[in-house]
Protein backbone atom coordinates (compact mmCIF):
# COMPACT_ATOMS: atom_id res chain seq x y z
CA UNK A 1 0.00 0.00 0.00
CA UNK A 2 1.22 3.19 -0.82
CA UNK A 3 2.20 5.56 2.34
CA UNK A 4 -0.10 8.41 2.52
CA UNK A 5 2.18 11.54 1.95
CA UNK A 6 2.18 14.09 5.01
CA UNK A 7 1.33 17.67 4.73
CA UNK A 8 1.68 21.02 6.27
CA UNK A 9 -0.74 21.63 9.48
CA UNK A 10 -1.26 25.23 10.66
CA UNK A 11 -0.15 24.72 13.91
CA UNK A 12 -0.48 28.06 15.60
CA UNK A 13 -0.68 30.01 12.61
CA UNK A 14 -3.45 32.25 12.35
CA UNK A 15 -2.54 34.06 8.89
CA UNK A 16 -5.22 33.07 6.31
CA UNK A 17 -2.86 34.48 3.30
CA UNK A 18 -0.07 32.43 4.77
CA UNK A 19 -2.10 29.21 5.40
CA UNK A 20 -3.55 29.48 1.47
CA UNK A 21 -0.75 30.38 -0.31
CA UNK A 22 1.73 27.51 1.46
CA UNK A 23 -0.53 24.96 1.32
CA UNK A 24 -1.24 24.25 4.44
CA UNK A 25 -4.21 22.42 5.52
CA UNK A 26 -7.45 24.87 5.79
CA UNK A 27 -10.78 23.17 7.22
CA UNK A 28 -13.21 25.20 4.95
CA UNK A 29 -15.43 27.98 6.83
CA UNK A 30 -15.68 30.63 4.30
CA UNK A 31 -19.59 29.64 4.20
CA UNK A 32 -19.94 30.87 7.62
CA UNK A 33 -17.62 34.23 6.73
CA UNK A 34 -20.60 34.69 3.66
CA UNK A 35 -23.33 34.28 6.17
CA UNK A 36 -22.09 36.89 8.59
CA UNK A 37 -21.10 39.49 6.33
CA UNK A 38 -24.60 39.34 4.32
CA UNK A 39 -25.99 39.65 7.67
CA UNK A 40 -28.94 42.29 8.16
CA UNK A 41 -26.78 42.77 11.14
CA UNK A 42 -23.34 44.96 10.61
CA UNK A 43 -22.43 44.64 14.31
CA UNK A 44 -21.69 41.03 15.25
CA UNK A 45 -19.90 39.45 18.53
CA UNK A 46 -18.46 35.98 18.96
CA UNK A 47 -16.85 34.90 21.96
CA UNK A 48 -14.44 31.07 22.44
CA UNK A 49 -11.78 29.85 24.23
CA UNK A 50 -8.46 30.86 23.50
CA UNK A 51 -6.50 29.09 20.41
CA UNK A 52 -10.15 28.16 19.11
CA UNK A 53 -9.25 29.89 15.70
CA UNK A 54 -10.97 33.18 16.48
CA UNK A 55 -7.81 34.87 15.10
CA UNK A 56 -7.78 32.77 12.02
CA UNK A 57 -11.63 33.50 11.52
CA UNK A 58 -10.84 37.33 11.79
CA UNK A 59 -8.35 37.49 9.18
CA UNK A 60 -10.48 35.40 6.71
CA UNK A 61 -12.53 37.96 6.82
CA UNK A 62 -10.00 40.71 6.64
CA UNK A 63 -8.95 38.81 3.37
CA UNK A 64 -12.54 38.63 2.12
CA UNK A 65 -13.34 42.53 3.11
CA UNK A 66 -10.08 43.43 0.89
CA UNK A 67 -11.39 41.25 -2.32
CA UNK A 68 -8.44 38.97 -2.50
CA UNK A 69 -10.69 36.12 -4.42
CA UNK A 70 -7.41 34.61 -5.42
CA UNK A 71 -7.19 33.01 -1.39
CA UNK A 72 -10.51 31.37 -1.30
CA UNK A 73 -10.71 29.56 -4.74
CA UNK A 74 -11.85 26.00 -4.34
CA UNK A 75 -13.73 27.21 -1.36
CA UNK A 76 -17.30 27.29 -0.19
CA UNK A 77 -17.54 31.16 -0.66
CA UNK A 78 -16.13 30.84 -3.97
CA UNK A 79 -19.52 29.83 -5.29
CA UNK A 80 -21.47 32.18 -3.17
CA UNK A 81 -20.52 35.35 -3.85
CA UNK A 82 -20.48 37.28 -6.65
CA UNK A 83 -19.10 40.97 -6.36
CA UNK A 84 -16.06 40.91 -4.25
CA UNK A 85 -16.07 44.19 -3.14
CA UNK A 86 -12.76 45.68 -1.69
CA UNK A 87 -12.87 47.82 1.75
CA UNK A 88 -10.54 49.70 3.60
CA UNK A 89 -10.24 47.54 6.78
CA UNK A 90 -8.85 48.60 10.38
CA UNK A 91 -7.58 45.59 11.95
CA UNK A 92 -6.71 45.67 15.56
CA UNK A 93 -5.25 42.83 17.74
CA UNK A 94 -5.55 43.31 21.35
CA UNK A 95 -3.80 39.88 22.17
CA UNK A 96 -0.78 42.07 22.81
CA UNK A 97 -2.20 44.18 25.24
CA UNK A 98 -1.92 41.99 28.15
CA UNK A 99 -0.51 42.98 31.93
CA UNK A 100 -0.19 46.72 31.21
CA UNK A 101 -1.09 49.78 33.41
CA UNK A 102 -3.16 52.47 32.48
CA UNK A 103 -0.68 54.75 30.69
CA UNK A 104 0.85 51.50 29.23
CA UNK A 105 -2.52 50.69 27.70
CA UNK A 106 -3.14 53.84 26.30
CA UNK A 107 0.59 53.84 24.63
CA UNK A 108 -0.06 50.26 23.49
CA UNK A 109 -3.66 51.51 21.64
CA UNK A 110 -1.70 53.98 19.92
CA UNK A 111 0.89 51.87 18.31
CA UNK A 112 -2.24 50.12 16.76
CA UNK A 113 -3.65 52.99 15.43
CA UNK A 114 -0.71 53.94 13.98
CA UNK A 115 -0.11 50.47 12.55
CA UNK A 116 -2.83 50.59 10.84
CA UNK A 117 -2.94 54.18 9.51
CA UNK A 118 0.47 53.29 8.07
CA UNK A 119 -1.23 50.30 6.23
CA UNK A 120 -3.38 52.33 4.75
CA UNK A 121 -1.27 55.46 4.08
CA UNK A 122 -3.07 58.11 6.36
CA UNK A 123 -1.71 60.64 8.08
CA UNK A 124 -2.94 60.48 11.45
CA UNK A 125 -4.50 64.16 12.96
CA UNK A 126 -2.56 65.26 16.33
CA UNK A 127 -4.47 64.24 19.21
CA UNK A 128 -3.65 62.65 22.55
CA UNK A 129 -7.54 60.58 22.91
CA UNK A 130 -7.24 57.09 21.53
CA UNK A 131 -10.86 57.32 20.75
CA UNK A 132 -10.71 60.44 19.12
CA UNK A 133 -7.72 58.82 16.83
CA UNK A 134 -10.04 56.00 16.10
CA UNK A 135 -12.74 58.45 14.77
CA UNK A 136 -10.95 60.25 12.85
CA UNK A 137 -9.27 57.20 11.07
CA UNK A 138 -12.88 56.01 10.06
CA UNK A 139 -13.67 59.10 9.00
CA UNK A 140 -10.25 59.50 7.01
CA UNK A 141 -10.20 55.94 5.80
CA UNK A 142 -14.03 56.31 4.26
CA UNK A 143 -12.88 59.58 2.53
CA UNK A 144 -9.91 58.37 1.13
CA UNK A 145 -10.98 55.54 -0.26
CA UNK A 146 -15.03 56.87 -0.79
CA UNK A 147 -16.16 53.31 0.95
CA UNK A 148 -17.64 52.14 4.04
CA UNK A 149 -14.97 50.84 6.05
CA UNK A 150 -14.63 47.44 8.24
CA UNK A 151 -13.73 47.31 11.59
CA UNK A 152 -12.39 43.59 12.96
CA UNK A 153 -11.50 43.61 16.79
CA UNK A 154 -9.46 39.97 18.30
CA UNK A 155 -9.55 39.59 21.19
CA UNK A 156 -11.19 42.64 22.88
CA UNK A 157 -10.94 41.90 26.48
CA UNK A 158 -7.09 40.72 26.15
CA UNK A 159 -6.59 44.01 28.00
CA UNK A 160 -9.27 43.14 30.72
CA UNK A 161 -8.57 39.21 31.35
CA UNK A 162 -5.74 39.04 34.24
CA UNK A 163 -7.63 42.23 36.03
CA UNK A 164 -11.22 40.59 36.23
CA UNK A 165 -9.99 39.68 40.34
CA UNK A 166 -8.89 42.83 41.19
CA UNK A 167 -11.40 45.44 42.02
CA UNK A 168 -9.31 48.40 42.01
CA UNK A 169 -7.63 48.07 38.62
CA UNK A 170 -10.15 46.25 36.22
CA UNK A 171 -12.93 49.81 36.01
CA UNK A 172 -9.63 51.61 35.53
CA UNK A 173 -8.59 49.54 31.89
CA UNK A 174 -12.32 48.86 31.52
CA UNK A 175 -13.12 52.51 30.97
CA UNK A 176 -9.97 52.97 28.86
CA UNK A 177 -11.44 50.45 26.44
CA UNK A 178 -14.74 51.76 26.69
CA UNK A 179 -13.58 55.08 25.81
CA UNK A 180 -11.10 53.67 22.64
CA UNK A 181 -14.17 51.09 21.75
CA UNK A 182 -16.63 54.06 21.72
CA UNK A 183 -16.98 55.73 18.19
CA UNK A 184 -18.32 52.45 16.79
CA UNK A 185 -21.38 53.46 17.43
CA UNK A 186 -20.60 57.77 16.68
CA UNK A 187 -19.32 56.12 12.85
CA UNK A 188 -22.06 54.01 12.17
CA UNK A 189 -22.62 55.88 9.29
CA UNK A 190 -19.09 55.16 7.91
CA UNK A 191 -19.25 51.43 8.53
CA UNK A 192 -19.84 48.36 6.64
CA UNK A 193 -19.12 45.73 8.95
CA UNK A 194 -17.67 45.46 13.20
CA UNK A 195 -16.70 42.15 13.65
CA UNK A 196 -15.55 41.54 17.63
CA UNK A 197 -13.98 38.54 18.97
CA UNK A 198 -13.19 37.54 22.66
CA UNK A 199 -12.83 35.07 25.52
CA UNK A 200 -15.29 36.49 27.83
CA UNK A 201 -18.39 38.42 27.49
CA UNK A 202 -18.41 41.69 29.47
CA UNK A 203 -21.79 43.60 29.62
CA UNK A 204 -22.75 46.33 26.67
CA UNK A 205 -22.74 49.08 29.05
CA UNK A 206 -19.08 48.55 30.53
CA UNK A 207 -17.65 48.55 27.57
CA UNK A 208 -19.93 49.55 24.53
CA UNK A 209 -21.37 52.17 26.12
CA UNK A 210 -24.32 53.40 23.81
CA UNK A 211 -23.42 50.67 20.90
CA UNK A 212 -26.61 48.14 22.17
CA UNK A 213 -27.19 46.38 18.37
CA UNK A 214 -23.97 44.50 18.43
CA UNK A 215 -25.73 40.66 17.70
CA UNK A 216 -24.14 38.24 19.81
CA UNK A 217 -23.65 34.54 17.64
CA UNK A 218 -21.77 32.63 20.42
CA UNK A 219 -24.94 30.13 20.86
CA UNK A 220 -26.58 31.12 18.14
CA UNK A 221 -27.19 27.11 15.98
CA UNK A 222 -26.07 28.40 12.21
CA UNK A 223 -22.85 29.01 14.05
CA UNK A 224 -22.19 25.83 16.18
CA UNK A 225 -19.17 24.87 14.20
CA UNK A 226 -18.09 28.61 13.61
CA UNK A 227 -14.82 27.56 14.89
CA UNK A 228 -13.43 24.07 16.06
CA UNK A 229 -13.20 21.23 13.72
CA UNK A 230 -16.15 18.92 13.39
CA UNK A 231 -16.24 15.20 12.90
CA UNK A 232 -17.87 15.49 9.48
CA UNK A 233 -15.09 17.95 8.48
CA UNK A 234 -12.76 15.42 10.43
CA UNK A 235 -13.90 12.43 8.21
CA UNK A 236 -14.56 14.54 4.99
CA UNK A 237 -11.27 16.75 4.99
CA UNK A 238 -9.00 15.22 7.00
CA UNK A 239 -9.18 11.36 6.12
CA UNK A 240 -5.87 11.19 5.21
CA UNK A 241 -4.43 13.06 7.82
CA UNK A 242 -6.36 10.82 10.36
CA UNK A 243 -4.77 7.88 8.63
CA UNK A 244 -1.22 9.23 9.01
CA UNK A 245 -1.61 9.81 12.82
CA UNK A 246 -2.56 6.04 12.67
CA UNK A 247 0.73 5.49 11.07
CA UNK A 248 2.66 7.08 13.17
CA UNK A 249 1.03 6.13 16.43
CA UNK A 250 1.12 2.22 15.12
CA UNK A 251 -2.55 1.73 15.27
CA UNK A 252 -5.50 1.72 13.29
CA UNK A 253 -7.27 4.70 11.71
CA UNK A 254 -10.45 4.02 13.83
CA UNK A 255 -8.34 3.67 16.81
CA UNK A 256 -6.75 7.01 16.42
CA UNK A 257 -9.85 8.64 15.84
CA UNK A 258 -10.66 7.19 19.01
CA UNK A 259 -7.97 8.59 20.83
CA UNK A 260 -8.13 12.13 18.98
CA UNK A 261 -11.93 12.33 20.49
CA UNK A 262 -11.63 11.25 23.95
CA UNK A 263 -8.38 14.08 23.99
CA UNK A 264 -9.85 16.65 22.19
CA UNK A 265 -13.10 16.19 21.22
CA UNK A 266 -16.66 17.03 23.10
CA UNK A 267 -17.02 21.01 22.93
CA UNK A 268 -20.66 22.35 22.36
CA UNK A 269 -21.48 26.07 22.53
CA UNK A 270 -25.49 25.61 21.98
CA UNK A 271 -27.63 22.51 21.42
CA UNK A 272 -27.72 20.95 19.85
CA UNK A 273 -24.86 21.06 18.26
CA UNK A 274 -21.79 19.16 16.61
CA UNK A 275 -19.51 17.82 18.79
CA UNK A 276 -16.63 20.22 18.01
CA UNK A 277 -12.81 19.09 18.58
CA UNK A 278 -9.66 21.79 19.63
CA UNK A 279 -8.89 23.11 16.70
CA UNK A 280 -5.16 23.73 18.21
CA UNK A 281 -4.80 20.43 19.63
CA UNK A 282 -5.71 18.57 16.91
CA UNK A 283 -3.37 20.48 14.46
CA UNK A 284 -0.44 20.38 16.93
CA UNK A 285 -1.33 16.54 16.80
CA UNK A 286 -1.13 15.61 13.68
CA UNK A 287 1.81 18.10 13.08
CA UNK A 288 4.01 16.15 15.73
CA UNK A 289 2.41 12.76 15.15
CA UNK A 290 1.44 12.01 18.62
CA UNK A 291 -1.14 12.76 21.37
CA UNK A 292 -0.75 14.93 24.07
CA UNK A 293 -1.53 18.11 26.31
CA UNK A 294 -1.04 21.15 23.37
CA UNK A 295 -4.05 23.23 24.50
CA UNK A 296 -3.36 23.33 28.35
CA UNK A 297 0.05 22.79 27.80
CA UNK A 298 0.54 26.28 25.78
CA UNK A 299 -0.58 27.80 28.92
CA UNK A 300 -2.67 27.73 32.36
CA UNK A 301 -4.32 31.48 32.52
CA UNK A 302 -3.32 32.96 35.31
CA UNK A 303 -6.53 34.92 35.94
CA UNK A 304 -8.67 31.29 35.70
CA UNK A 305 -6.23 30.14 39.10
CA UNK A 306 -7.25 33.61 40.83
CA UNK A 307 -10.77 32.87 40.37
CA UNK A 308 -10.84 29.74 40.99
CA UNK A 309 -9.27 30.88 44.60
CA UNK A 310 -11.40 33.41 44.44
CA UNK A 311 -14.65 31.39 44.72
CA UNK A 312 -13.10 29.06 46.52
CA UNK A 313 -14.17 26.42 43.90
CA UNK A 314 -12.91 22.68 45.20
CA UNK A 315 -12.15 20.06 42.31
CA UNK A 316 -14.96 18.04 42.53
CA UNK A 317 -17.46 21.27 42.43
CA UNK A 318 -16.12 21.74 39.00
CA UNK A 319 -18.28 19.72 36.35
CA UNK A 320 -21.40 18.52 36.30
CA UNK A 321 -23.45 22.13 36.66
CA UNK A 322 -26.64 22.49 36.03
CA UNK A 323 -27.90 26.09 35.10
CA UNK A 324 -29.92 28.59 32.54
CA UNK A 325 -28.08 30.03 29.96
CA UNK A 326 -28.26 33.31 31.99
CA UNK A 327 -26.06 31.85 34.68
CA UNK A 328 -23.12 31.11 32.55
CA UNK A 329 -23.67 33.05 28.82
CA UNK A 330 -23.61 36.12 31.20
CA UNK A 331 -21.30 39.10 31.79
CA UNK A 332 -18.21 37.92 33.46
CA UNK A 333 -17.40 41.03 35.51
CA UNK A 334 -20.72 40.70 37.21
CA UNK A 335 -20.78 36.98 37.90
CA UNK A 336 -21.60 35.79 41.72
CA UNK A 337 -19.55 32.54 40.61
CA UNK A 338 -17.20 30.97 38.26
CA UNK A 339 -19.49 29.43 36.12
CA UNK A 340 -19.89 32.37 33.49
CA UNK A 341 -15.68 32.35 33.42
CA UNK A 342 -15.53 28.28 33.17
CA UNK A 343 -17.61 28.34 30.25
CA UNK A 344 -16.71 31.17 28.24
CA UNK A 345 -12.70 30.04 28.85
CA UNK A 346 -13.33 26.65 27.60
CA UNK A 347 -13.08 24.81 30.64
CA UNK A 348 -16.76 23.49 30.98
CA UNK A 349 -18.83 23.28 27.92
CA UNK A 350 -22.81 22.25 26.93
CA UNK A 351 -22.83 18.56 27.35
CA UNK A 352 -27.02 18.49 27.47
CA UNK A 353 -30.31 20.80 27.77
CA UNK A 354 -33.41 19.76 28.79
CA UNK A 355 -36.00 21.81 27.37
CA UNK A 356 -38.59 20.74 29.60
CA UNK A 357 -36.64 22.88 32.85
CA UNK A 358 -34.88 24.86 30.53
CA UNK A 359 -31.57 23.78 32.03
CA UNK A 360 -28.16 23.05 30.67
CA UNK A 361 -25.85 20.53 31.77
CA UNK A 362 -21.89 21.95 32.08
CA UNK A 363 -18.89 19.69 32.01
CA UNK A 364 -15.45 19.42 31.01
CA UNK A 365 -15.06 18.85 27.34
CA UNK A 366 -12.39 16.40 27.39
CA UNK A 367 -9.53 14.49 28.83
CA UNK A 368 -6.73 16.79 28.15
CA UNK A 369 -8.61 19.51 30.00
CA UNK A 370 -9.31 17.52 32.83
CA UNK A 371 -6.51 16.47 33.49
CA UNK A 372 -4.78 20.11 32.76
CA UNK A 373 -7.49 20.93 35.15
CA UNK A 374 -6.16 18.94 38.05
CA UNK A 375 -2.84 19.30 37.84
CA UNK A 376 -2.69 23.14 37.89
CA UNK A 377 -4.79 22.26 41.29
CA UNK A 378 -2.40 19.72 42.40
CA UNK A 379 -0.03 23.13 43.43
CA UNK A 380 -2.38 23.93 45.94
CA UNK A 381 -2.78 20.47 47.53
CA UNK A 382 1.49 19.35 47.41
CA UNK A 383 4.55 20.70 47.67
CA UNK A 384 6.06 19.64 45.16
CA UNK A 385 4.03 18.59 42.39
CA UNK A 386 6.64 17.77 39.75
CA UNK A 387 7.37 14.35 42.30
CA UNK A 388 3.68 13.76 42.22
CA UNK A 389 3.46 13.99 38.62
CA UNK A 390 5.82 11.40 38.34
CA UNK A 391 4.93 9.18 41.11
CA UNK A 392 1.36 9.25 39.59
CA UNK A 393 2.74 7.62 36.61
CA UNK A 394 3.51 5.06 38.92
CA UNK A 395 0.39 4.55 40.05
CA UNK A 396 -1.24 4.18 36.99
CA UNK A 397 0.60 1.40 36.28
CA UNK A 398 -0.08 -0.39 39.72
CA UNK A 399 -3.87 0.13 39.00
CA UNK A 400 -3.51 -0.95 35.38
CA UNK A 401 -2.22 -4.10 36.43
CA UNK A 402 -4.63 -4.66 39.54
CA UNK A 403 -1.69 -3.70 42.18
CA UNK A 404 -4.06 -1.17 44.48
CA UNK A 405 -1.58 -2.34 47.39
CA UNK A 406 1.39 -1.09 45.51
CA UNK A 407 -0.68 2.34 44.35
CA UNK A 408 -1.38 2.99 47.80
CA UNK A 409 2.34 2.28 48.72
CA UNK A 410 3.14 5.20 46.47
CA UNK A 411 0.54 7.35 47.33
CA UNK A 412 2.23 6.91 51.28
CA UNK A 413 5.24 9.04 49.44
CA UNK A 414 2.79 11.52 47.45
CA UNK A 415 1.03 12.38 50.14
CA UNK A 416 4.33 12.99 52.89
CA UNK A 417 4.67 16.50 50.23
CA UNK A 418 3.27 18.35 53.26
CA UNK A 419 0.44 20.24 52.29
CA UNK A 420 0.18 24.57 51.40
CA UNK A 421 -3.33 24.29 53.50
CA UNK A 422 -2.85 24.37 57.06
CA UNK A 423 -6.31 23.49 57.79
CA UNK A 424 -6.09 19.61 57.04
CA UNK A 425 -7.66 17.99 59.43
CA UNK A 426 -11.12 16.94 58.31
CA UNK A 427 -11.92 14.65 55.58
CA UNK A 428 -12.94 16.27 52.32
CA UNK A 429 -9.18 17.99 51.87
CA UNK A 430 -7.90 14.09 51.66
CA UNK A 431 -11.08 13.07 49.57
CA UNK A 432 -9.97 16.57 47.14
CA UNK A 433 -6.27 14.91 46.53
CA UNK A 434 -7.93 11.43 46.24
CA UNK A 435 -10.01 12.78 43.11
CA UNK A 436 -7.26 14.97 41.45
CA UNK A 437 -4.69 11.44 41.90
CA UNK A 438 -7.31 9.60 40.63
CA UNK A 439 -8.21 11.79 38.12
CA UNK A 440 -4.58 12.59 36.94
CA UNK A 441 -4.45 8.57 37.01
CA UNK A 442 -6.22 8.71 34.15
CA UNK A 443 -9.31 6.84 35.49
CA UNK A 444 -12.76 8.15 36.21
CA UNK A 445 -13.11 8.90 39.74
CA UNK A 446 -16.55 10.66 41.62
CA UNK A 447 -16.70 11.80 45.24
CA UNK A 448 -19.95 11.64 47.54
CA UNK A 449 -21.90 9.25 45.29
CA UNK A 450 -25.13 8.59 46.72
CA UNK A 451 -26.36 4.85 47.51
CA UNK A 452 -29.59 4.21 48.75
CA UNK A 453 -27.96 3.89 52.59
CA UNK A 454 -25.33 6.97 51.98
CA UNK A 455 -22.51 8.12 50.09
CA UNK A 456 -19.69 6.90 49.29
CA UNK A 457 -16.29 8.91 49.59
CA UNK A 458 -14.78 7.95 46.61
CA UNK A 459 -15.69 5.58 43.51
CA UNK A 460 -13.05 4.80 40.75
CA UNK A 461 -13.71 2.86 37.58
CA UNK A 462 -10.75 1.39 35.69
CA UNK A 463 -10.80 -0.54 32.89
CA UNK A 464 -11.41 -3.91 34.70
CA UNK A 465 -12.24 -2.84 37.93
CA UNK A 466 -14.65 -0.48 40.03
CA UNK A 467 -12.95 0.27 43.16
CA UNK A 468 -15.46 1.79 46.22
CA UNK A 469 -13.03 3.85 48.43
CA UNK A 470 -13.87 5.10 52.21
CA UNK A 471 -12.28 7.66 54.04
CA UNK A 472 -11.43 7.55 57.48
CA UNK A 473 -9.23 10.53 59.78
CA UNK A 474 -7.09 9.49 62.73
CA UNK A 475 -9.09 5.99 63.20
CA UNK A 476 -8.25 3.10 61.07
CA UNK A 477 -9.16 0.91 58.16
CA UNK A 478 -10.90 -1.25 59.75
CA UNK A 479 -13.78 1.52 60.48
CA UNK A 480 -13.91 2.48 57.16
CA UNK A 481 -14.35 -1.14 55.68
CA UNK A 482 -16.67 -1.64 58.35
CA UNK A 483 -18.54 1.27 57.17
CA UNK A 484 -18.69 -0.07 53.38
CA UNK A 485 -20.11 -3.42 54.53
CA UNK A 486 -22.44 -1.90 57.07
CA UNK A 487 -24.31 0.53 54.25
CA UNK A 488 -24.05 -2.39 51.44
CA UNK A 489 -22.47 0.36 49.04
CA UNK A 490 -21.84 -2.28 46.24
CA UNK A 491 -25.30 -3.43 46.19
CA UNK A 492 -25.55 0.08 44.07
CA UNK A 493 -23.27 -1.12 41.44
CA UNK A 494 -23.69 -4.51 40.93
CA UNK A 495 -25.35 -3.77 37.30
CA UNK A 496 -21.74 -2.06 36.06
CA UNK A 497 -20.90 -5.05 35.10
CA UNK A 498 -17.24 -4.74 36.89
CA UNK A 499 -15.53 -7.07 39.41
CA UNK A 500 -16.15 -4.60 42.59
CA UNK A 501 -13.24 -4.02 45.28
CA UNK A 502 -13.75 -2.57 48.61
CA UNK A 503 -10.80 -0.16 49.70
CA UNK A 504 -10.52 0.78 53.48
CA UNK A 505 -8.27 3.76 54.13
CA UNK A 506 -7.33 5.98 57.20
CA UNK A 507 -5.41 8.92 56.93
CA UNK A 508 -3.18 10.55 60.00
CA UNK A 509 -3.78 14.18 60.19
CA UNK A 510 -0.19 14.72 61.52
CA UNK A 511 1.49 12.88 59.12
CA UNK A 512 -0.57 14.74 56.28
CA UNK A 513 -0.27 10.96 54.57
CA UNK A 514 -2.67 7.53 55.02
CA UNK A 515 -1.57 5.36 57.36
CA UNK A 516 -3.41 2.30 56.31
CA UNK A 517 -5.44 0.44 54.65
CA UNK A 518 -7.61 -2.90 53.93
CA UNK A 519 -8.14 -4.39 50.34
CA UNK A 520 -11.23 -6.64 49.70
CA UNK A 521 -14.10 -8.37 47.48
Amino acid sequence: MKPVERRKYPYGIQVFSMIRRENYLYVDKTEYVYRMTHSDNKYMFLNRPRRFGKSLLTDTLHCYFEGRKELFQGLAIERLETEWTSYPVLHFDMSLGKHLAEDALNRFLHSVLVDNEIRLGIIARETQDTNIRLKNLIMDAYKKFNKEVVVLIDEYDAPLLDVMHEDQNLPVLRNVMRNFYSPLKACGQYLRYVFLTGITKFSLLSIFSELNNIQNISMMPEYAAICGITEDEMRTQMDADIALLAERLGTTKEDALRQLKTYYDGYHFTWPSPDVYNPFSLMASFSEGRISSYWFGSGTPTYLIEMLNKYQVIPQEISGRKCEASDFDAPTERMTDITPLFYQSGYLTIKNYSAFSGLYLLDIPNKEVRIGLMKSLLVNYVRRPAEVNTLVGEMAECIHFGDMDGALRLMQTVLSTVPYCENTRYEGHYQQMLYLIFTLLGSFADVEVRTPRGRVDVVMRTHDTLYIIELKLDKDADAAMRQIDLKQYPERFTLCGLPIVKVGINFDSGRHTLTDWVIGN
